[in-house]
């Protein structure tokens, strides 16, 4: 008897990024009060999406990176913000992080940055 096993691995990463996936992701946060701060996308989704940008990321910061993910920020309890990088991806994987309201902008600059490594990692992995 010969029996066939299929490890399957969930990827988290998108063949081709689209608008859609974009705005999809971007009303899902709106809808329970996050703000999007930061755009990171890869620079051929740039390249694909200029020309709608403004459109779609508004005043956010657009930054060129290794994967397509997007920032947001609200109000925490107690005083705190809280901040989440979320993967531009079919599959949805996300880093969170609440930050104290006397933690500098320097401190919590350091913690987005790792958070950004953290993604790239996982990205690198799938």
């Amino acid at each position: 008897m010969i029996v066939t096993v299929q490890v399957y691995q969930l990827s988290y990463t998108a063949l081709q990024v689209t608008p859609e996936l974009f705005k999809e992701i971007i009303a899902n946060y709106q809808r329970h009060g996050w703000e999007l701060k930061r755009v990171l996308m890869k620079p051929a989704t740039f390249a694909r999406l200029k020309d709608q940008t403004a459109e779609l990321f508004n005043e956010a910061k657009l930054i060129e990176s290794e994967f397509d993910g997007l920032w947001f920020a609200r109000l925490s309890q107690a005083g705190r913000e809280a901040w989440e990088l979320r993967l531009v991806a079919e599959q949805p994987y996300a880093l969170f992080e609440a930050f104290e309201a006397d933690e500098t902008e320097e401190e919590r600059e350091e913690a987005r940055l790792e958070m950004e490594n953290k993604m790239r990692e996982q990205v690198a992995l799938s």
